[in-house]
């Protein structure tokens, strides 16, 4: 009997959850947006390159800082761009300014239009084992512009540094920073390229909570899609706040 009324309640909380993240998803894809490099030289003229979403108002993009980091070709007239709908229906944004902050990987882009914003979390750090989601669009360059969505848990806050490919990319601030390695989130869910900037979300409230910056590489960066580690990282959204204030 005891058995049965477990079953029972297992098969009731799984339903539950399962709606809650449908409605979660539902409120935050109207918000998310790809990144891409525009040239009107090129076949095909945009580069989907990462994700990002709409935060504020809705005319500030978070994604992050090593998604635009990249020398544009000044000779093709290469510029960043935002990207959102999906699909056929898609609307190009030119990217009005940008903000960085290079020691936590974020940048927040702003564009003319007003798109639909998520909702912020506290500052407060998430607890191992809540539920989470991440939506955006892994291996933007095959699948296009259609967001996908992932989920899995917190499975631990773990100091981290952000890798970049020369010191030089690094403020001397930055290196200030990088001295004393900030709590990032380790989440037992696969993210793919493409993925980088893509809103990390608890799966129950659709509050984002970090933003997806990058995935633990088992041997080689070719092997991320055939290999992957199932190991993903987010900077908590905390660390986006100073930078949003600006």
């Amino acid at each position: 009997m005891y058995k049965a009324i477990l079953c029972v309640f297992m098969l009731m909380y799984s339903t539950l959850l399962h709606a809650t993240l449908q409605d979660s998803i539902s409120k935050i894809k109207p918000s998310i947006v790809a990144i891409g490099i525009f040239s009107p030289l090129a076949s095909p003229r945009v580069r989907l390159i990462g994700t990002g979403f709409a935060v504020a108002e809705g005319n500030r993009i978070v994604t992050n800082h090593h998604v635009i980091a990249a020398a544009l070709n000044v000779e093709r007239n290469e510029s960043y761009v935002v990207m959102s709908g999906s699909a056929e229906s898609v609307t190009m944004h030119k990217i009005i300014n940008t903000k960085i902050e290079p020691a936590y990987d974020l940048a927040v882009l702003n564009i003319q239009s007003k798109l639909p914003a998520v909702t912020l979390a506290q500052p407060e750090a998430v607890a191992e084992g809540t539920e989470i989601a991440f939506t955006g669009f892994p291996i933007t360059s095959v699948l296009g512009l259609y967001p996908a969505t992932h989920r899995g848990i917190i499975a631990a806050l773990t100091p981290v540094a952000i890798p970049v490919d020369h010191a030089s990319q690094l403020q001397a601030a930055a290196l200030r920073k990088l001295r004393q390695p900030f709590l990032v989130y380790q989440l037992d869910a696969t993210a793919y390229p493409g993925n980088s900037g893509s809103p990390l979300f608890n799966a129950a409230t659709a509050e984002v909570i970090g933003i997806i910056n990058k995935v633990y590489i088992k041997s080689t960066r070719e092997a991320v899609l055939s290999d992957p580690s199932g190991i993903t990282y987010a900077i908590p959204v905390q660390a986006l706040l100073p930078l949003l204030a600006q």
